[in-house]
C-alpha cells in the first residue's frame, strides 16, 4: 500500500510547498513584472505538466499500434484529456498574467487584450490545443472500437509532432512580447533567482504528478465501464 501511495503523498507535499513557499519566497523586483512573477510557479508548471501528459499519451498510442491492446488506447485518450485541461489552465494563467503586464493601462481592457491576442505564442498555444480538441472530436465520430483506436493513435502522433512548431519553434521566429525568444526564461539562470529556482522544480513535479493522479482515476473509471459493457 505504501508503494502505491508514496508518489501521491509526494504530489500533495510538493503542491503545498509550491503554494506556501511560492507566496513567501523573495521575488526579484523586475520592471513591469514585480510580484506577478510568482505566477511562474503555476503558468509554466502547468505547461510542463501538459507536455509530460501529452508525451505519456503519445507513448501509449505507439504501444497500442505495436500491440493492438485496447487498454493502451484508453491510456492514450485519458492522458490527452487531462493534458488538454492543464494546457487550458496554462493558457488562462498566461492570458491573465499578460493582461496585467503587457496591456496598455491607457486603453480599455478589451482593446488592449484584442491587440495582445495577436501575440504569436498565444496563437501557437491555441492552435496546439485546438489540434488536441480535434483528436477528441475524431474519436467520438468513429463508433467501431478497433478502427477508432487505430486512427486515434496515428492522429495522436501527428498532434504531438505539431506541438513543437506551434509552441516552441514558430513563435520564436516572430516578434513577440513574451520573454525568452532565444530560450525558456523559466530555465534561464540569468532570469530566475536561486530562491525562485528552489520552488520551480517542486512546482513542475507536483503539477505533473497531480495530472498523473487525475489520469489514473479516469483510467480506472474507463476500464471499469469497459468491463461492465463486455460482461
Amino acid at each position: 500500500m505504501i508503494s502505491r501511495w508514496w508518489w501521491k503523498i509526494l504530489c500533495i507535499v510538493l503542491l503545498l510547498f509550491t503554494f506556501i513557499k511560492g507566496l513567501l519566497v523573495k521575488i526579484p523586483n523586475l520592471p513591469a513584472l514585480e510580484e506577478t512573477s510568482r505566477n511562474l510557479f503555476f503558468h509554466v508548471a502547468m505547461w510542463m505538466a501538459m507536455m509530460s501528459l501529452f508525451t505519456v499519451s503519445l507513448v501509449n498510442a505507439i504501444r497500442y499500434l505495436r500491440t493492438f491492446n485496447l487498454k493502451y488506447d484508453i491510456y492514450a485518450r485519458q492522458y490527452a484529456v487531462v493534458g488538454i485541461v492543464f494546457g487550458m489552465l496554462g493558457y488562462a494563467t498566461g492570458a491573465i498574467w499578460m493582461s496585467y503586464t503587457w496591456a496598455d493601462p491607457n486603453n480599455p481592457l478589451f482593446q488592449s487584450f484584442g491587440a495582445l491576442a495577436r501575440e504569436p505564442k498565444l496563437i501557437g498555444a491555441a492552435i496546439a490545443l485546438l489540434i488536441y480538441f480535434a483528436y477528441l472530436v475524431l474519436r467520438d465520430s468513429i463508433h467501431d472500437m478497433d478502427k477508432r483506436a487505430r486512427i486515434s493513435a496515428v492522429y495522436n502522433i501527428f498532434a504531438y509532432a505539431m506541438l513543437f512548431p506551434s509552441i516552441w519553434i514558430v513563435p520564436r521566429l516572430l516578434p513577440s512580447l513574451h520573454p525568452g525568444q532565444e530560450g525558456n526564461p523559466a530555465m534561464n539562470f540569468n532570469d530566475v533567482s536561486p530562491e525562485m529556482r528552489l520552488v520551480e522544480l517542486p512546482a513542475f513535479i507536483g503539477w505533473t504528478l497531480l495530472g498523473v493522479w487525475i489520469t489514473t482515476l479516469k483510467i480506472r473509471m474507463s476500464l471499469w465501464k469497459e468491463k461492465r459493457l463486455t460482461a
